[in-house]
């Protein structure tokens, strides 16, 4: 599932192809699961005539923003894609959302239906992005509010508590397992069992992850189609994770797996160890 960066890049990726044009047509498969929570027939109507004119992302979300208030918000799933296409250009088989503008389409496509979008209008943010958790970046991630989420979450291995939306928006898979290899904490290490020094780390390299992912993913100026991890450096876990006979590239033993908080999860045995927690 795109994380908090590959979402940051789908965004651009629609705001720099159509930003200040009107929306000419919408076309839709609104029978799709697509649609279960804004009707193809209410975005239709809520979109034709309006210009495109801002956009955001918070955790695994987007917001589009058009002049006459309208909100258009998209959820990728596991599957999900934005393009944009020549003006007129025939809608494939999985494009469930296509909505035309002056001179080019915009594309939403899903071939497993796992995303989708949602509809508001209004001066005021509605409900679906108001609830998303501040960002990991704002001043309002701080150590203190760390540490009382991972006291509440005391037994509950720490990859799992990093999955955690309500506090972590935005870190999945590839991300949560950066975080802990940089961070030198086991993934299975009991989340209220760190020691000061141990929280002060998680905290800084979360950010830091978070910083240096949206800088190489979604800081690229070119958004057409490519390979989102190409500028990834090798110093990262990133790119030794899931190769076969990988190796950690600090240490260089081989890397190890494990399913841990019910995701696969990857870790260096000689910089991460897990602890004995006192009974």
């Amino acid at each position: 599932m795109p994380e908090l960066a590959e979402v940051e890049f789908y965004r651009k990726r629609w705001h720099h192809a159509a930003v200040d044009q009107t929306v000419t047509a919408i076309r839709a498969h609104p029978a799709k699961k697509t649609f279960r929570e804004a009707p193809a027939a209410k975005i239709r109507q809520g979109l034709i005539g309006s210009k495109l004119t801002d956009s955001q992302t918070a955790a695994k979300q987007m917001a589009f923003r058009f002049s006459n208030g309208a909100w258009l918000g998209v959820h990728l799933g596991m599957t999900g894609d934005l393009t944009s296409t020549p003006l007129g250009q025939r809608a494939g088989k999985h494009d469930h959302l296509v909505i035309d503008c002056e001179s080019i389409s915009l594309v939403f496509t899903d071939p497993r239906m796992f995303g989708g979008v949602r509809f508001a209008s209004g001066p005021d943010a509605p409900y679906w992005w108001t609830k998303i958790a501040p960002s990991l970046l704002s001043a309002k991630f701080t150590k203190s509010e760390l540490n009382k989420f991972l006291t509440r979450r005391a037994r509950a291995p720490l990859k799992a508590v990093l999955l955690m939306q309500e506090r972590f928006p935005g870190v999945g898979n590839w991300m949560a397992d950066e975080i802990l290899w940089r961070a030198k904490i086991h993934p299975a290490q009991p989340a209220g069992s760190l020691t000061p020094t141990e929280i002060t780390t998680l905290y800084r390299e979360t950010r830091a992850v978070c910083r240096n992912a949206l800088n190489r993913i979604a800081g690229k100026g070119n958004y057409l189609p490519h390979d989102l991890n190409e500028g990834i450096p090798n110093s990262w876990l990133f790119n030794h994770r899931w190769r076969d006979g990988g190796t950690c590239p600090r240490s260089k033993v081989p890397l190890e797996r494990a399913e841990i908080g019910g995701r696969t999860t990857c870790w260096s045995p000689a910089r991460q160890v897990l602890r004995p927690v006192e009974s």
